[in-house]
């Protein structure tokens, strides 16, 4: 399973990058307002200077011609775009046409496997199943990504499910065990899944042994 960063902070991107953990971003103008940049253009352009895989900007328009008019710009800007567009009617119609372009699509705010199997169905190069915000309302949310796996996989369907909408380093290892193919996570829960206190522990042990190893000498 790949890891997606879920922000638009460039220095969290960064940071992560360097790491070598992220293959890929998601991210929206409301996560690139949130950060103050300047221009929303500007900033995506530099996360795709970033990282060369995967970066999913998401479409406006609730309109179907929008959609094609936004997707198709917004893919000019970068080869590794991919656009965001939500479930709808609408969303179905622009991906069926967006696909037949080779325009990457990521079918966003999926809260069903009918819905992310739609979205496969019409040829969306991702499907994001909200995990985090099903199980807000009492579901289970990786329930959902489980199935889209499973039909996905049943059916040889090329499109590939994102675990969304990620709250703790759990969602992560179910996400995983569910098959996912990718889960995009906030910064925070990237940096909970590097530190354990036992670690922590374990390493100010090692360094107070190796000092008085030192000192000895």
């Amino acid at each position: 399973m790949r890891i997606f960063l879920d922000t638009a902070n460039i220095e969290h991107i960064r940071h992560a990058a360097r790491l070598g953990i992220i293959s890929g971003v998601t991210t929206n103008p409301s996560l690139v307002a949130k950060e103050g940049a300047i221009d929303f253009k500007t900033a995506v352009l530099e996360i795709c200077s970033i990282v060369p895989g995967p970066i999913s900007v998401e479409a406006s328009s609730l309109e179907v011609q929008g959609m094609l008019e936004e997707a198709r710009r917004l893919s000019s800007w970068a080869p590794n775009i991919v656009v965001k567009i939500p479930v709808s009617e609408a969303g179905l119609e622009a991906i069926s046409v967006l696909s037949k372009e080779n325009i990457k699509t990521n079918f966003t705010l999926c809260f069903s496997a009918n819905q992310a199997l739609l979205g496969a169905l019409v040829g969306a190069t991702y499907v994001s199943p909200f995990v985090g915000r099903l199980d807000d309302v009492g579901h289970q949310g990786m329930e959902v990504v489980a199935d889209a796996v499973e039909i996905f996989k049943k059916y040889n369907l090329p499109t590939q499910v994102i675990a969304a909408s990620i709250r703790h380093p759990l969602h992560i290892i179910a996400a995983a065990k569910a098959g996912a193919h990718v889960a995009t996570v906030p910064y925070n829960v990237l940096m909970q899944m590097i530190h354990h206190p036992l670690t922590d522990i374990g390493i100010a042990r090692f360094a107070e042994d190796w000092n008085r190893v030192i000192k000895q000498r």
